[in-house]
């Protein structure tokens, strides 16, 4: 899970997937060669997987005062000199234009961007603290968040600390993570002039020597390239974390509050669409009771990718540009990419990934259709449709929740969402379900009869399952045959398909309905 959430920071910083693994293995590898002792090894490793789990703070004052992605500007200097990074932020704020409208541009701004730059850093410390905590991790890593900023030479933030009074992890962190970044733009000999010249400065001279002297070796990558993830895993330091029970919840909490920082406008976003899709879940009877608990955990971080795209884009209130809306569009897969790597997030990604897909292939970011959407998948995009209704955005107010159910019943209607699962919305949420109508005029009662057929079931058998007299179940089945204009079990499946009715899944035929 940890691993998982590096990736996502790496995407919130706007820098290649798995420099945080890469850093990592770079970081132990520092660390073996210094021969720390196995409590320092251990801060190391996990210090280093999450040293930007804070990039999300404050995400929304670099889209006001950058017109680029700072991100991409200042990284590069984060380690460097006063001058460096004043350069770095100027040229984000003014990557563009004349040379006197770029410099008017940073006359006005930067003295405002300055005054925050404290704030912003403070806020980074506080809530990488804060989240390394929630995901599980022992106090000891937490206590590293405050030095995260701070220098070798004490010119840092907040500047108390300064030389060997900086924890040991937080210094070699700071060498990989710079080093790694480096040699990814430039190479290794590139990432050992950078380190060499900022040793004594930024960093830890005996740190930076150790890179700088084995930096061939350090800095290597796999012969036969590949993902980092299972070589980082392997690296993990005795006693393992382990989570069970309700920490895993407060894990995937967490999880999802790291990407909803990423704007004012999403803050408990993720939060409440769990909330409302695991009451739907539980009490709308369309789901079996052991797969509650996967959609309750998929609602948590089903947002996770948003931290991919620019927090200008999320807090943009004019309408999008054709890149800026295909940005948003690939979120979903982003959330995709960072679940599937681990086998226990893994599980949960194709229902969290699918929460903008729609029965009509309206949806994003496949655009498939509702037969290939499972139930948990149908529930979850409802709950999150209706929940973001009731959420203020830039470009709206929030809507009333009769305004979000009426809105959510129409989609159903039309056939963008799934009418049982908005039904099972809406009444989780405490509100009215409005009449919802059914593809070719059909009644609630043939629609059940319909996904029936769909699923082999038998006059009979339907009789059975929906606890009425076989002979109102022929009716219903005449009823339906007739509306859809069909005269096989084959063709109704076939239009149940098309239509929605059934949902990935629910094949083959339960058990116990295979009596009678």
């Amino acid at each position: 899970m940890i691993a998982a959430l590096s990736l996502a920071t790496d995407l919130g910083m706007s820098l290649p997937l798995e420099h945080g693994l890469q850093s990592t293995l770079v970081a132990m590898r520092l660390a073996d060669r210094l021969g720390v002792d196995p409590f320092v090894a251990r801060e190391t490793y996990y210090g280093c997987l999450l040293f930007y789990v804070g990039c999300t703070a404050d995400a929304e004052v670099g889209a006001r005062d950058f017109e680029e992605d700072i991100h991409v500007h200042f990284t590069p200097a984060m380690f460097g000199s006063r001058a460096e990074i004043l350069r770095a932020l100027s040229r984000a704020m003014a990557p563009s234009g004349s040379a006197p409208g770029r410099a008017a541009r940073v006359a006005r701004g930067l003295p405002r961007v300055m005054r925050g730059y404290r704030g912003h850093l403070a806020a980074l410390c506080e809530v990488g603290e804060m989240l390394t905590g929630r995901v599980g991790l022992p106090p000891a890593i937490q206590r590293l968040f405050p030095a995260l900023n701070e220098r070798w030479d004490g010119k840092g933030y907040p500047g108390t600390l300064s030389e060997e009074g900086i924890p040991l992890p937080v210094r070699i962190v700071h060498v990989a993570r710079d080093a790694t970044f480096q040699a990814s733009v430039g190479g290794a000999d590139h990432a050992v002039g950078v380190v060499s010249e900022r040793a004594g400065k930024a960093f830890d001279p005996q740190v930076a020597a150790c890179l700088v002297d084995g930096a061939g070796e350090l800095l290597a990558l796999d012969e036969a390239g590949g993902s980092a993830w299972e070589r980082v895993l392997e690296l993990e330091p005795a006693p393992a974390v382990w989570l069970a029970g309700d920490a895993i919840e407060r894990a995937l909490r967490a999880i999802g509050d790291f990407a909803d920082l990423v704007s004012p406008y999403l803050v408990g976003h993720s939060s409440g669409v769990t909330e409302l899709a695991a009451a739907a879940a539980a009490g709308g009877g369309r789901l079996a009771p052991d797969e509650v608990l996967p959609v309750r955990r998929a609602a948590f971080v089903h947002d996770v990718g948003r931290v991919a795209v620019p927090a200008k884009i999320w807090q943009k209130a004019g309408p999008l540009s054709a890149d800026e809306w295909e940005r948003v569009r690939l979120h979903p897969y982003h959330t995709e990419r960072v679940l599937i790597r681990s086998s226990f997030l893994g599980a949960l990604a194709p229902v969290a990934s699918a929460h903008h897909e729609r029965m009509d292939g309206s949806g994003y970011h496949r655009g498939v259709v509702g037969t290939v959407l499972s139930a948990s998948a149908r529930l979850l995009a409802a709950a999150d449709a209706y929940h973001a209704m009731t959420e203020p955005r830039p470009h709206r107010g929030a809507l009333s929740a009769d305004q979000a159910s009426e809105l959510l019943a129409g989609a159903a209607s039309a056939g963008r969402l799934d009418a049982d699962a908005v039904a099972s919305v809406l009444e989780a949420a405490g509100q009215r379900v409005p009449r919802i109508e059914r593809p070719a005029g059909l009644t609630e009662r043939e629609a059940e009869v319909v996904r029936l057929l769909a699923r082999g079931l038998q006059t009979k058998q339907i009789a059975h399952a929906l606890g009425i007299s076989v002979k109102t179940a022929d009716q219903h089945v005449q009823n339906a045959y007739a509306k859809i204009g069909v005269s096989t079990r084959a063709a109704a499946a076939l239009f149940a398909m098309e239509h929605g009715l059934v949902a990935s899944g629910e094949f083959p035929i339960p058990t116990s309905a295979t009596g009678a």
